[in-house]
Parts: C-alpha cells; structure tokens; sequence
C-alpha cells in the first residue's frame, strides 16, 4: 500500500522502530502542549485563493544566506539519524544533495562529520552548535566545520538545559548506553559512532557572547529558538545572519507559542534586516504556504525525515523477503 503524506510515513515508523527510539523521537517536554499545538495552530489559519493568475510554469527556486536551493523546505537539525537507518546522516545528506535543499547538521549527528561530507559533497549544509561550557572544544568545532565546507553556524539557544521529556524518563533512556547498544549496534561489532556523545551545554551562555564566536569565524550566524520580538531585536543587534523561529519542536519549554504563532512577531521586529526561517509542526504544503505567506524566507522539517529514513529501513527488509 502506499504511503502518501506524512502521516502514512509517521505510522510507518512507529510500525517498525523500537519503542524506545520512537518515544525518543516523538517524546516533547512535559505535558508535550508544545509539540502538539505546533501542528494544530497551522490548521487554524485559513488561506484566502487569489484566481485567474498564471501557474502553468511554477518556480520554487530560493535562496538562503545568498545560496540557492531548489525549494524553501530544507532539512532541521535532529540528532541520532542512524537509530532510523543505519547509515543515518549520511542518507540524510545524500538525499538534501538530491533534492538540492539545505540539511543542517546536528552537533549530535551519529556519523562523523567527515563521513556526511563525502557522502554528499556538492551538498549545501549548515552545522547546528550546541555550545560547551569549554570554549576550546567549541573553537576546535567551529573550525573543523568551517574547513569541511560547511556555509553557515546555527547556534541553538533554547537548551540552557535539557527539556523534561517524561517518555525519556520513563525508559530510562541513556544515549550512550541503550539507545547505542540497543538500536545502533555492539560497539564489539565495530558499529560506534566516532562522534557519538552527549557532550554538556552551557547553561551561562548570553547575548554578549555572541562576538566571541563572530571573531572565531567568517561563517554567517544563525539563531535558533527565537520566539519573541524581544529577542529578535537583540538578535538584529548583535549583528547575527538570520534566525530560525522554533520552540525546539515542543522538545524544551512547554507551553510557549507555537512556531507558526510566533512568527509574526519576529518577521516585524527584524524589519527584514536577517533572514527569518522557521520549523515545528510542518506537515504538509499548506503549512509551507503559511510559513511564507507569513513572513518566513524558508521552513525546516525535522521528525519527518526521521520517519523518511525509518521506511528505508522497512523497504529493505522487504526487499531482502522478497529475493
């Protein structure tokens, strides 16, 4: 049977994932308010048709941070690709290459920078920073990504610390230990992930900051997790490249605005001094529509390319009864 929108694929993955994985993927912080009302506050908005115009030749080209992409729907930040198919970000990568789309890396990517690289070398990508309390280790990152051609730094800051994700708790989930074991492979198989760890963020990091990392590299600065227009001003005033509007997909604090409800606010207080971008609760091509009718330069889709590669798992399996 085919699977024709998103939500045949997130039935497919919760079909064939383990139930760890799949609460992990799924899981938002406490009552999960957040992460539900991303999707329901797009099906509040309403389109208003304008006919009788030329759509016989439909471009969808775009262009973020000055490079092109073929449409203004690209790849978010999520970590652990290889829990869906074993070759995790690199099928991401080779996929975003593709499609000609933009795939921002995760700091916690299960495969090595350098793995995602080869595999999709004329890709575009941006790296994704959870800064570390040590600057060292984060000069050191930055460098590395800046020389393996990565074009943009988005520094996520909407995880002082880690969100109260109750399904996590309840599976005593440890990264490092049972999701890898469990659903990676046995390190006695040589299946580790070089850059497989959960390394600690810092909770001090502030606005006045910002410049240490603008002097660590030329790459353009990317905000993530911007949700007011107080933040958004700050934002413009520390001279960042642009902002991507996100609650971190109903992942960290519960009870904020949906995305698509806070991106108003922030497209007016930048006064189209940056580029503004959004992600939670895209699901469909009317939810793209709304996110750029209302300001957006482009949308990020994040759990459903998770599912994506969770079919590749289930078509492979088939694929192998089947011969």
């Amino acid at each position: 049977m085919p699977l024709v929108c998103l939500t045949d694929f997130r039935e497919h993955a919760r079909e064939h994932l383990s139930k760890s994985t799949w609460d992990f993927i799924e899981g938002g912080a406490d009552d999960c308010c957040t992460r539900d009302e991303n999707m329901a506050a797009f099906k509040k908005i309403r389109l208003r048709p304008r006919y009788l115009k030329d759509v016989s030749k439909v471009d969808m080209r775009t262009t973020i941070q000055g490079a092109e992409i073929s449409a203004p729907i690209c790849i978010a930040p999520t970590g652990f690709h290889r829990l869906a198919w074993p070759d995790g970000e690199m099928s991401t990568a080779r996929a975003a290459q593709a499609a000609s789309i933009c795939y921002i890396t995760s700091t916690y990517a299960s495969c090595s920078l350098e793995d995602i690289v080869a595999a999709a070398p004329r890709g575009l990508r941006w790296f994704q920073l959870y800064v570390h309390p040590n600057r060292q280790i984060n000069k050191q990152m930055i460098q590395k990504v800046e020389s393996l051609g990565f074009k943009a730094l988005v520094i996520t800051v909407d995880v002082p610390k880690v969100g109260n994700r109750r399904n996590d708790i309840t599976n005593q989930v440890d990264l490092m230990k049972k999701l890898l074991l469990k659903d990676l492979g046995s390190p006695e198989m040589g299946n580790v992930m070089p850059y497989f760890q959960m390394s600690p963020i810092d909770p001090s990091i502030c606005w006045e900051d910002l410049s240490w990392f603008q002097s660590m590299t030329r790459l353009p600065i990317i905000l993530k997790g911007i949700l007011t227009k107080e933040d958004a001003e700050l934002a413009v005033k520390h001279n960042v490249h642009g902002i991507i509007v996100s609650n971190h997909g109903g992942r960290q604090l519960d009870e904020v605005p949906a995305s698509i409800d806070a991106l108003t606010e922030v497209v007016a207080a930048v006064k189209g001094k940056v580029e503004v971008y959004l992600d939670g609760g895209i699901r469909t091509g009317n939810d793209v529509l709304k996110a750029l009718a209302l300001g957006a330069k482009c949308v990020f889709v994040g759990r459903p390319i998770l599912w994506g590669l969770a079919y590749k798992v289930a078509d492979r399996l088939l694929r192998s009864i089947r011969t």
